[in-house]
């Protein structure tokens, strides 16, 4: 087993240890959030309950990332459970907008500051009914830090800070959202103390009414205010239709293991296909960051995006061939296309817009009851817009359709757009073993399968299978990002090997993982140091 070898990283050097514990763990991109999940722990909640409490606190402490406004997919496994329950909260398109109308008046993208880019937020709906059916704490406890961070404020982190610094010129594109995160003109520093009291109240009416304290009274109608004034098409009807819908997950074997990952419309599918694919291919060496290795996940990455690209939209409105991408037959085709020595000739570009903003969330409790959920505004700060009233950040969800005339991801009226957050759990022999996910929008797929096979091919505990260096072959264009801990022998090689290479202008994505060591019934957790969060249990 991973955890009883002694594969630890060099002590002598920076990095982290994964975090054991016997009790429970949770694991998040932001201190404060696995705080309050920790304590909703201590306190008797479950993985569910502890989920909630956090997401909501990053809801606060995290703007840029997620919001009370945006979308949600969620995993939980109950500890009697043999498969996990999946939960949509991905949101839908206005009744009244569709790619014909925008193109009608003038548009031929959907722009990121705009109203046409807001899909009707369902997040808070799918936290509603996690809580009804498996919490077992009523939200109000749930939502008493986030509350209290939102009215006494917060300190800034570093990557908090860089990124209001990255999207200072969208932030200056609206009023509202300018007032509450700039200061004389100015982003937010680092260890800035922020409030958001107008949030702080939205939180309470959601904790006292549930769904209704968002979806209908004083909430909402500040939403339609901000969005019609805009131009925008909502109306109330359409936030009476935001239903986070369950669903039946969908799975794929690796080494031994079942990968769980929600279905369409998220990119789930496209993780399982890469896994399918790499179990296919030699690991080369002991170490992962090689250039054999490297080339071939590159290749296989350019092949599934390829495909997501082209045929990944919601199922209720285009037939999503499921079963065809998750097959081994299929998987073993597009290998077989892989060349060892070259890169695959250049891929048509993906015509969907690049994804980046969301947060990720891991539990397991003492009763072992696993809960992976993530939570996401899309592009950092969403859509750019704020309702003043309310305080709520509006997500850019939108931007995940195309205008392109026949393709299945077209945007229609009440459609949902393709989903790049996919949380995801592992089982072995019908029991838990893992609960995990990874940030980083389009990335999401890849970046699942870069850390299971870090993890169960090269032995790489969970911290420092979340540590390695990353790359990632951009479906926007034919450029390779690679993050600079990429030896610069190993850059060299693939540049003459063909490939066009970039040094990645940010930390590609994030991750948290926990696992449960079934032997001895001990979790070890890590978090990605890309970000400003951590592991903690007891």
């Amino acid at each position: 087993m991973h955890d009883l070898k002694q594969l630890g990283r060099d002590l002598q050097q920076p990095g982290r240890s994964p975090v054991y514990a016997s009790n429970a763990m949770v694991s998040t991109s932001h201190p404060l959030s696995t705080t309050a999940a920790l304590d909703v722990l201590r306190k008797g909640g479950n993985a569910v309950d502890a989920a909630i409490a956090a997401v909501s606190v990053q809801c606060v402490v995290e703007p840029s990332s997620t919001s009370v406004g945006g979308d949600c997919f969620c995993l939980y496994l109950p500890a009697d459970s043999k498969t996990p329950i999946a939960i949509n909260g991905s949101g839908r398109a206005p009744k009244r907008l569709s790619a014909d109308w925008l193109i009608a008046n003038g548009f031929d993208t959907i722009p990121q500051q705009s109203p046409h880019s807001v899909t009707v937020p369902t997040a808070v709906d799918a936290w509603v009914n996690l809580n009804k059916d498996y919490g077992s704490k009523p939200l109000g406890d749930l939502f008493e830090y986030a509350i209290g961070y939102a009215n006494d404020g917060y300190p800034v982190g570093q990557r908090v800070a860089f990124d209001f610094n990255n999207t200072s010129e969208l932030i200056k594109g609206d009023q509202e959202l300018s007032d509450l995160f700039l200061v004389n003109g100015k982003t937010l520093p680092i260890g800035f103390l922020h409030k958001q009291p107008n949030l702080a109240k939205t939180l309470a009416e959601i904790a006292k009414k549930g769904r209704e304290g968002f979806y209908s009274g004083w909430v909402v109608d500040d939403i339609l205010a901000k969005l019609t004034a805009l131009g925008g098409l909502h109306q109330k009807d359409d936030f009476d239709a935001a239903i986070a819908n369950y669903v039946t997950p969908i799975s794929s074997e690796f080494r031994g293991h079942k990968v769980w990952q929600c279905p369409p419309n998220g990119q789930g599918v496209i993780a399982l296909l890469l896994l399918n694919m790499v179990s296919e291919i030699s690991c080369f060496g002991n170490d992962p960051i090689n250039l054999e290795r490297i080339h071939y996940e590159i290749e296989a990455g350019k092949l599934a995006y390829r495909d997501r690209a082209a045929i990944l939209a919601d199922p209720e409105f285009s037939t999503v061939p499921v079963q065809q991408l998750l097959s081994q037959e299929y998987a073993s085709e597009l290998v077989s296309q892989i060349k060892a020595d070259r890169p695959i000739s250049p891929l048509p570009p993906s015509s969907l817009p690049r994804h980046s903003s969301t947060v990720y969330i891991t539990v397991i409790d003492k009763d072992r009851n696993a809960c992976s959920l993530i939570n996401t505004v899309y592009n950092a700060f969403g859509s750019g817009l704020l309702a003043p009233k309310s305080g709520v950040l509006l997500h850019n969800r939108g931007m995940g359709f195309v205008l392109e005339e026949g393709h299945p991801n077209r945007l229609e009226p009440s459609k949902r757009p393709l989903h790049t957050i996919i949380p995801s759990i592992v089982t072995k022999d019908d029991n838990l073993v893992m609960s995990y996910g990874v940030m980083g929008g389009e990335y999401q797929a890849f970046g699942h399968m870069q850390f299971l096979s870090r993890y169960f091919d090269y032995g790489l505990d969970v911290q420092m299978a979340q540590d390695k260096p990353r790359f990632f072959p951009d479906p926007f264009s034919d450029q390779i990002d690679l993050e600079t801990t990429i030896p610069q022998s190993i850059q060299h090689a693939l540049a003459t090997m063909g490939h066009k290479i970039r040094q990645a202008k940010i930390p590609i994505g994030g991750s948290q993982a926990i696992y449960l060591n079934r032997e001895t019934n001990v979790l070890s957790a890590g978090s990605d140091p890309r970000k400003d969060g951590m592991a903690a249990g007891f």
